[in-house]
């Protein structure tokens, strides 16, 4: 009996150093033990002017430099002008020509595991049939954001077939920790890689009255007219105030702000591949979106240690530590809100300490020890649950308390902008389905 107990207490030693040596990056060494690369696809619409597109880029050229793999960009569309830049060594594929198609080339290129950036529900059960591929859903989206587009069905949605899917990325805790639990989907919590070096950044001295946006203004959940009407109400208190707007021209936005006489006080920039010269002289990022996945921008603005006001989004993993969460649809709370950092240096300063501080756990070099284990894992095989624990070091689980009140107030926002779904209730909410 003391035989079989000794042998038990080995395995499980074994067990735990085999976990372990997955997790600690520098030691488990993959190249020592195997001459065969891991040939790993991307696979994603192009690679111009987006916040998937850029996260895109970030990750390839930083994997680029790892020595584990082969790795590969698929693209829906051609090469376009001004996408984000690509290291050579990167194998580039465009499936724009009718003759080429995902699944003739991921078979081609005997790529080993592939992942995938979009939403084609007929193209994820294909995928999910696939015997010799494994296959990492990247989920860019956000249940929020389906609602918004009137996707009122668990059984319509994206999400029914995630049930199927072995490996699915999400960058919302909300959805990671309590949603996809209830809903039956294994996934995997993991952070966007950042824009910007954190050591390498200089962050703003916040000694201006400068704000910031940033994003596509077109998009229409990104709600930039908000931002615009209290800046009616900032300039009122703060003449000398100015605002940014890093987006392409539009014809709504520039009409609303020659409507209220701000042209001398908002300019819309246009698009830029580095609007970094704009971070260094912002005090004040806004970020008026009504629901959203990640907030990129957010993580810049908290790079150059630039306080954030966010208009409800309590469940991105970004909505904490300096910022400021507003939950009404009233644009005199945002400016309520912009007026009191601006004219308040101490406070301002603080919340701009906070802000680049809590970027320290989600520095480059970080996220991309994540992904090489997390590919590394997925080749040999690992289920996602184990993943998720040896990736979450710093990923503290929501608890359900927390979960319900992120819900509620969501539920609260919702029910004020969609008059179908005043009647909605939390088990709506929680269990996605609406009558």
């Amino acid at each position: 009996m003391y035989k079989y107990k000794r042998y038990i207490i080995l395995l499980l030693i074994f067990a735990i150093v085999s976990l372990f040596k997955i997790n600690n990056h520098s030691s488990w060494n993959y190249a020592r033990h195997s001459l065969y690369k891991i040939r790993v696809a991307f696979y994603t619409n192009s690679l111009k002017n987006g916040g998937v597109e850029r996260v895109t880029s970030i990750l390839l050229n930083y994997l680029s430099k790892k020595k584990y793999f082969i790795l590969y960009l698929i693209t829906y569309k051609p090469r376009l002008n001004d996408e984000y830049p690509l290291s050579n060594n990167i194998i580039r594929i465009s499936l724009s020509n009718h003759k080429r198609n995902l699944f003739k080339e991921i078979k081609k290129e005997k790529i080993d595991i592939l992942i995938y950036n979009l939403y084609d529900i007929n193209e994820i059960k294909r995928l999910n049939k696939l015997k010799k591929i494994k296959v990492i859903y990247y989920n860019h989206s956000s249940y929020f954001l389906w609602l918004f587009y009137h996707i009122y069905n668990f059984e319509k949605s994206i999400y029914m077939e995630y049930k199927n899917c072995k490996y699915i990325l999400s960058l919302i805790p909300l959805e990671n920790d309590y949603l996809f639990r209830i809903w039956g989907i294994k996934s995997i919590f993991i952070n966007n890689p950042t824009t910007y070096e954190y050591d390498s950044v200089i962050p703003s001295n916040l000694s201006n009255k400068n704000i910031i946006m940033i994003g596509r203004g077109n998009d229409p959940t990104k709600r930039f007219e908000f931002g615009i009407l209290a800046m009616k109400d900032i300039i009122k208190e703060i003449p000398d105030c100015n605002m940014n707007i890093i987006s392409e021209s539009n014809n709504k936005l520039q009409n609303l702000i020659k409507t209220l006489n701000l042209n001398k006080f908002i300019k819309i920039i246009g698009y830029q591949k580095n609007p970094e010269s704009f971070f260094k002289n912002a005090s004040l990022h806004i970020f008026p979106s009504i629901c959203d996945t990640y907030g990129m921008v957010i993580s810049e603005a908290k790079i150059f240690g630039i306080p954030t006001i966010i208009c409800g989004l309590d469940y991105l993993a970004l909505a904490k530590n300096g910022t400021v969460i507003i939950y009404d649809n009233n644009p005199n709370s945002l400016a309520k809100e912009a007026i009191k950092i601006l004219n308040d240096e101490k406070y301002r300063k603080k919340l701009g300490i906070e802000a680049r501080e809590s970027m320290k756990a989600i520095k480059n070099d970080l996220i991309i020890n994540k992904w090489t284990s997390l590919l590394l894992s997925v080749y040999k095989g690992i289920d996602a649950f184990s993943i998720q624990y040896l990736l979450n070091d710093e990923h503290i689980l929501i608890k359900q308390k927390e979960a319900i009140k992120i819900l509620n107030n969501q539920m609260n926002i919702y029910k004020a902008n969609f008059p179908n779904l005043k009647e909605a209730t939390l088990e709506n909410f929680k269990f996605f389905f609406f009558e």
